[in-house]
């Protein structure tokens, strides 16, 4: 017979490490670069945006659009790191279990 309490103890357990695991990923920066390092991009590994850096040799109103390309390269890259991070905190949440694709913690 399955004990209830004792699922439902477990449950919120790990109800609780989740809820620390996402508040600890609001903690943990990532940074995403482009163009050889000249844009820079630091965010957390939910992805909210920290900072910028642009290098002073792409300030050139000529260089407008590169500059606008190499922001939006360094975003994604970020964003991707960020994503990265997150997958690997959660799976250690997940006893090392793969979560299918597109899914995410918590529900």
């Amino acid at each position: 017979m399955v004990n209830f309490g004792n699922m439902m103890k477990q449950a919120q357990q790990l109800q609780k490490k989740m809820a620390e695991a996402q508040d600890k990923l609001n903690e943990i920066e990532v940074e995403g670069s482009s163009g050889g390092g000249l844009i820079k991009v630091v965010a957390n590994a939910k992805g909210v945006l920290k900072k910028i850096t642009i290098d002073n040799t792409l300030l050139k109103s000529e260089e407008k659009e590169i500059l606008e390309d190499l922001i939006i390269a360094a975003i994604n890259d970020v964003k991707e790191k960020g994503e990265t991070v997150a997958q690997e905190q959660m799976k250690s949440l997940t006893g090392g279990l793969p979560l299918p694709p597109g899914m995410k913690l918590p529900f």
